[in-house]
């Protein structure tokens, strides 16, 4: 028998965003000029993840999953591919007997996220122009 998601993880694997090493943001090759937007950030989940630890020094894994409404799974998920990207920083310890887990924005994630804001801001600017005409 077929495995029924297979044909799902072949597509996600092949629009999955380039890989790159710790410290440097997947940039589109076309580098800093491109149309391209940043991936990594794009998605709604780590989007949501990166902006919610702009506007606080940080937050832990709970309070992310309740702002975002997501499962532990898909959060887990999103906030490992931004860490690998060093765009967050997990620090997990323990409260009493309860693990804890807290993430950080880093250097890094919020200079990527404000280019992505900006690269935004600039199709919307765009997109208003031309409704105009």
């Amino acid at each position: 028998m077929a495995d029924p998601g297979a044909a799902r993880r072949q597509r996600a694997e092949a629009s999955a965003p380039r890989q790159s090493p710790r410290g440097q943001s997947p940039r589109p090759a076309g580098g800093r000029g491109s149309a391209s937007l940043d991936n990594l950030i794009h998605h709604r989940i780590r989007l949501g993840i990166v902006s919610a630890l702009a506007a606080v020094e940080s937050l832990t894994f709970n309070e992310l999953k309740g702002l975002l409404e997501t499962t532990d799974g898909n959060l887990s998920v999103h906030a490992r591919k931004l860490e690998e990207a060093d765009y967050v920083t997990c620090t997990k310890s323990f409260d009493g007997r309860r693990p804890r887990t807290e993430y950080r924005l880093t250097q890094v994630g919020r200079r990527e996220l404000t280019r992505y804001l900006s690269h935004m801001e600039a199709l919307i600017r765009a997109t208003r122009d031309t409704l105009r005409r």
